[in-house]
């Protein structure tokens, strides 16, 4: 009969310990090592077969691997083309922005095109998910459900079903009845996650978990999950604005740098494929403190509209600084570079910047426009409608180059802009219906500008 023994488990950290303390030596919390039985078993190297050769590098196939399409362009376009077979997905993101959601509808639209899926849920019964279903249309007879938070009876069901995309909803609510911490403690997610791994990669099928998120928007539990993982995607947004924003902050298969923008509709999230014109959907032309800039994100241009407004500060203390949706740490450069070399008296003045729509975006091409918008509000005077902006502020004033201005100006002319400040330094001298108006410094932008 095999021996069990005991190990103590940190539930904050996971640290181990091979006696009970009350206060964990790694991360310094109280109360928070967990006794766990183990049974001891027989080496690895008694139980596994005969050892794999190595094989030299030159002699492995360098083949891309084939991908499947889920349905959902801009999911897609996040993955870098579709899922992978075997690939380990990680899919982060607050409370009620919609990942259920998003990988319901993923679900239903893989099985109509490649066959059974099995979508695991471990915080909701039968019955919610499929009130939630209802928005789906039309349902899959091929996409199965299952409620379970044992791990151990979600291994077996793979096992015997062998589905062709798996989704469990979500890690934190797995448990392993040989590891005796409670569910979401870093031990079980550790364990949880390893399992699942396993099972992903000797049967080759796709497997995404739903996980959750800390305070700070970092993912719950041990760091170990976003490392075992091949791909984290984040979904972010404002709950209260309809759009959402599908990123990729860790991508084997594919580049980290494409966003992906879904609407919340009644019937789901819907890929808004053309994002500029959703974002500039509302904007009001010939209102002061509002600028036109051209960011990119991953493959694809994007225009975004950026609101400043400044307003006397209070007579006695610190006055405010509100950022939503571009750095605040760069906002801060601007607003003294703006103060020092331009001229602008924002020193006892609240200012606060906003991009509409609940996108974020941290690129310094939007330097200029965060300018242009903030003089705008000072001077109390809209820009010219047919206005854009692009360009990094540096210390001295000066604005930089950015790298693809041509595919900026393109976009630009789509949605119907005639001219762009840009950095007099580019070789881009414009496009077909786009004038480029060279700028050295905010002080040529702000005597163009207005």
């Amino acid at each position: 009969m095999a021996k069990q023994t005991s190990r103590y488990i940190c539930d904050n950290c996971g640290a181990e310990s091979a006696q009970w303390l009350g206060k964990c030596s790694a991360c310094g919390e109280w109360n928070t090592l967990v006794e766990v039985k183990v049974r001891a078993t027989r080496s690895p190297a008694a139980t596994r077969g005969a050892a794999q050769e190595p094989l030299p590098l030159t002699q492995l196939s360098a083949e891309e691997q084939p991908r499947r399409t889920t349905g959902l362009g801009e999911f897609d376009r996040v993955l870098g083309g579709g899922v992978v077979p075997g690939g380990f997905v990680l899919l982060a993101g607050d409370p009620g922005i919609g990942k259920s959601t998003l990988l319901l509808q993923c679900a239903n639209a893989f099985a109509e095109r490649h066959g059974r899926c099995l979508y695991v849920s471990g915080e909701e019964s039968l019955g919610q998910v499929a009130m939630r279903s209802q928005r789906l249309e039309p349902v899959s007879e091929k996409l199965l459900l299952l409620a379970e938070t044992d791990v151990e009876q979600v291994e077996s069901q793979v096992e015997r079903m062998k589905p062709e995309l798996l989704i469990v909803d979500s890690v934190q609510a797995l448990f392993s009845a040989e590891t005796g911490s409670l569910p979401g403690s870093p031990s079980q997610v550790r364990e949880c996650a390893t399992r699942l791994l396993r099972v992903a990669k000797d049967l080759g099928i796709p497997t995404f978990l739903v996980g959750h998120v800390t305070k700070d928007g970092s993912v719950a539990g041990p760091r170990l999950l976003e490392h075992m993982v091949d791909t984290v995607l984040s979904l972010e947004g404002d709950q209260h604005s309809g759009h959402r924003i599908l990123r990729a902050t860790k991508n084997r298969f594919g580049s980290t740098d494409e966003i992906g923008l879904f609407q919340m509709t009644e019937s789901g999230l819907e890929g808004v494929p053309d994002a500029s014109a959703a974002l500039l959907a509302e904007r009001r032309a010939g209102a002061p403190g509002s600028s036109v800039a051209a960011a990119v994100e991953g493959s694809r241009p994007l225009l975004v509209e950026i609101q400043a407004l400044v307003s006397a500060g209070p007579a006695y203390g610190t006055p405010r600084r509100s950022v939503t949706g571009v750095d605040y740490n760069r906002t801060c450069l601007i607003l003294a570079v703006l103060e020092k070399r331009a001229g602008l008296s924002l020193g006892s003045q609240d200012v606060f910047v906003n991009v509409p729509g609940g996108i974020r975006v941290t690129e310094p091409a939007l330097d200029l426009g965060v300018a242009l918008a903030v003089a705008s509000s000072v001077k109390d005077q809209a820009l010219p409608e047919d206005l854009a902006c692009i360009g990094e502020v540096g210390l001295t004033g000066e604005v930089r180059n950015v790298p693809r201005l041509a595919a900026r100006l393109n976009e630009l002319s789509r949605r119907g802009f005639r001219r762009c400040l840009a950095p007099a330094g580019s070789a881009e001298r414009g496009s077909a219906g786009m004038s480029l108006v060279p700028v050295e410094n905010v002080n040529d932008a702000f005597r163009l500008a207005f």
